[in-house]
């Protein structure tokens, strides 16, 4: 009970968005609502947002199960390296990657510039589920194939393939709602999708009905996709049922392939990897160094490390109540407070930013391009994160160390403090690490919600880049970069 009312607020606060969304949507009748929904333009915006979405999702399933097949389970030389370069991706944000290509080809603007940007930084999501996927399938079934006559290509088609689904569908899932939720990367790039037209919207009028509308259309595809996948999915599950314990998969040679698995590998790192970070260091050394403002770059970084910070220490503080009684509560309620703190999951930043402007304007005024509401845009927005990082940390703290605990006479609060807590302390922390850098790189709220006078790196960047000042940009993309890199390698080090 001591962590009900706590978690209740955390809770409403994830959900304020969506009531947003229901009141402003429908504050000029169902009818006006209707007339923007059904307009041409919004059938064309979903169609270019759901054409973009199907081919970065292609190309990322296709890039994140081939390189997790060669890192994993065949002899390719180098391939733990191959393996940790390929994940790096993660800590290049979209509008960098963007900045990067388009800095470099500035004819590459429009669709295949936004597909190859946002499928650069996306494929470690469907890499990372399918590789762990494939370290745990029994190879004995594989093997039972080829006893049989299968071949290499039919055994992996009909045996392993299926067993990879679920982890390539979820993998899939999440490059679908990065893309959808992405407004940097289109940006930059001059292509029109939700996101972006949300965005203009609210900048050209004063009249926030259409952007409600359009978020709610961007709204009802996320909650699509969900269930959309779920019932893909369905009750998929390939569990080792014989007695014993599966043993490791032995590499499979590749023979005469092993140059073009190489060639593929290092293609992919090249375009992923090396590609924007050549590309910073061209235009920090060669671009015009003397645009450099390092008086600038201090504070505007100074204000990215400290907004995090705040994001991170909000988000932590509401996800911790959620986490504790979603890990140790396995009723009805549990389960609406965790879903409805994952309500920000399924909403754009630029969607949770416009509900907390009209929040703030109808009823709190004062905080009105202030930081907390700010700082609270990135605690709705990442609360998700925090909140399965804490379930997990006091899932493998054992609760009979509590129910001790509580017989030697020690409050529900008190055993909160002294012993649910330490025990959580690693996994805790980590989530704050984790929601630390993705609150670094978010724009589209910072953009809407930051303080007037404020700029963070992310921000800076985005102004300078579609001004076409590369140069200008570069020095802020390389300390977002560098500043994301050091809690992202405190996390590696943390998981291993």
């Amino acid at each position: 009970m001591v962590l009900l009312v706590p978690a209740c607020v955390a809770a409403l606060f994830a959900l304020l968005p969506l009531g947003y969304l229901a009141v402003r949507a429908l504050e000029r009748g169902p009818a006006f609502a209707w007339e923007v929904v059904a307009d041409e333009r919004t059938l064309d915006l979903l169609g270019r947002s759901l054409g973009l979405t199907a081919v970065v999702v292609a190309a990322c399933v296709i890039l994140g199960v081939s390189l997790a097949w060669l890192t994993v389970r065949t002899a390719l030389p180098g391939a733990r390296v191959w393996s940790v370069a390929a994940t790096l991706p993660l800590a290049v944000p979209s509008y960098v990657a963007a900045f990067a290509w388009l800095s470099a080809e500035p004819d590459l603007a429009g669709f295949g510039g936004a597909a190859l940007a946002l499928t650069l930084v996306s494929f470690p999501y469907v890499l990372l589920p399918v590789a762990a996927a494939l370290r745990g399938i029994d190879p004995a079934q594989e093997e039972a194939a080829r006893s049989l006559g299968h071949g290499p290509l039919r055994t992996f088609l009909r045996v392993t393939l299926p067993q990879l689904r679920p982890a390539a569908g979820g993998g899939a899932l999440l490059v679908a709602l990065y893309v959808l939720s992405d407004f940097g990367a289109v940006s930059l790039m001059r292509y029109d999708t939700f996101t972006r037209a949300i965005h203009t919207s609210y900048r050209a009028s004063f009249d926030r009905t259409p952007a409600a509308a359009l978020s709610v259309v961007l709204v009802v595809m996320t909650v699509a996709l969900v269930a959309a996948e779920a019932r893909t999915r369905g009750r998929a599950g390939h569990a080792r049922t014989g007695g014993g314990t599966a043993r490791p998969a032995a590499p499979v040679p590749l023979g005469r392939w092993k140059p073009l698995a190489l060639l593929w590998c290092g293609a992919v790192v090249a375009v992923a990897v090396a590609f924007p970070l050549g590309t910073l260091g061209y235009w920090l050394t060669v671009g015009s160094s003397a645009t450099w403002d390092l008086g600038g770059l201090t504070e505007t970084a100074w204000a990215t490390l400290g907004v995090a910070a705040a994001g991170a220490a909000l988000t932590t503080a509401l996800a911790l109540p959620v986490g504790v009684i979603a890990a140790r509560h396995r009723g009805r309620g549990a389960r609406l407070l965790e879903q409805a703190a994952y309500a920000g999951h399924a909403l754009p930043g630029i969607t949770v930013a416009l509900s907390l402007v009209f929040f703030a304007v109808r009823y709190a005024y004062p905080l009105y391009q202030r930081l907390p509401l700010l700082v609270c845009a990135y605690a709705v927005l990442f609360l998700p994160v925090a909140v399965a990082a804490t379930r997990a940390a006091v899932l493998q703290a054992p609760p009979v160390l509590e129910d001790v605990a509580r017989s030697l006479g020690r409050r529900p609060w008190q055993v909160l403090r002294e012993v649910t807590v330490p025990l959580a302390a690693p996994g805790v922390t980590a989530g704050a690490a984790l929601t630390f850098v993705v609150c670094m790189k978010e724009l589209p709220a910072t953009l809407l919600l930051r303080p007037t006078g404020m700029d963070t790196l992310a921000t800076r960047l985005w102004t300078e880049t579609g001004a076409g000042s590369f140069a200008a940009a570069a020095p802020y993309a390389a300390a977002l970069i560098l500043l994301a890199a050091v809690p992202s390698y405190l996390l590696g080090r943390h998981r291993t």
